[in-house]
């Protein structure tokens, strides 16, 4: 009975005197830090929202450039961008976009949403509208919302959600109408009113908006406010206002990434 492990110990021997290879060692065990690795579910991606504040700082030096024509989505052509409105005190409508989607960028971050920009500042010029859409296309992103403040008709007040219409693709169908309407309910649901100018329940379906024409994502284009209308332009000159404004979108955003 205690011949046995002489005899295979000198067989080992004899393997390894012809070259044999010796058994491999057994695998080591693995440590708590590669069990838990294993045991961790695969994480997915943070969703990707484009945000496009409208217009630009520098666009009123830059006529030329803003006045070149781009495609714009439906086999005409637009200009590349303009300068935008503003309030009676001043207050421009880009400035208020920059705001407004600064806030509303860290309040998607904070529920764990990657958020992209279509402009680095509030100083340069464009980018043209056709290159915003393309943005947001190039980014697959899960929506993009390009926010503006309107130059509406004296005493029309409120805001309206713009979507494109006859759709051209299908996320500009349904999608972009669920979007459209999340929006709606989160600024509502700020206190802000839908308008009382243009649009339907805060809807404005149009064909003339080449950022919302060339998306290939859903895509909304939000009239904040009318800052024609001394009310309305007093919102926008807020910065308490301009945080309602954030949460308002924010919440329509993040209802519909479901988070």
């Amino acid at each position: 009975m205690r011949a046995a492990p002489l005899i295979v110990t000198g067989l080992l021997l004899v393997l390894a005197a012809c070259g044999g290879a010796a058994p491999p060692p057994p695998p080591a065990a693995p440590t708590p830090q590669a069990r838990e690795a294993r045991a961790a579910p695969p994480t997915s991606p943070a969703p990707v929202v484009v945000l496009d504040p409208g217009h630009n700082g520098g666009n009123a030096a830059a006529s030329d450039e803003i006045a070149r024509e781009v495609p714009d989505g439906r086999g005409g052509t637009k200009p590349c961008n303009t300068t935008g409105t503003d309030t009676a005190g001043g207050y421009a409508e880009h400035a208020f976009a920059w705001d407004v989607a600064a806030r509303v960028t860290r309040l998607l971050e904070a529920h764990g949403v990657a958020v992209r920009s279509t402009r680095p500042d509030d100083t340069g010029v464009g980018p043209c509208v056709d290159r915003r859409a393309e943005i947001a296309n190039d980014a697959r992103a899960a929506l993009t919302v390009s926010i503006h403040a309107d130059s509406g008709p004296r005493g029309g007040r409120g805001f309206h959600v713009a979507l494109s219409d006859p759709a051209l693709s299908a996320s500009q169908g349904p999608p972009s109408a669920a979007l459209g309407r999340a929006l709606v309910a989160g600024l509502q649901a700020q206190g802000f009113e839908t308008s009382t100018y243009r649009g339907e329940d805060g809807l404005d379906r149009r064909p003339d908006l080449a950022g919302l024409s060339l998306a290939r994502v859903p895509a909304a284009l939000v009239e904040c406010a009318n800052m024609a209308d001394p009310a309305d332009a007093a919102r926008t000159e807020d910065p308490a206002g301009r945080q309602r404004y954030a949460e308002g979108l924010a919440a329509g955003i993040l209802q519909v990434l479901n988070r």
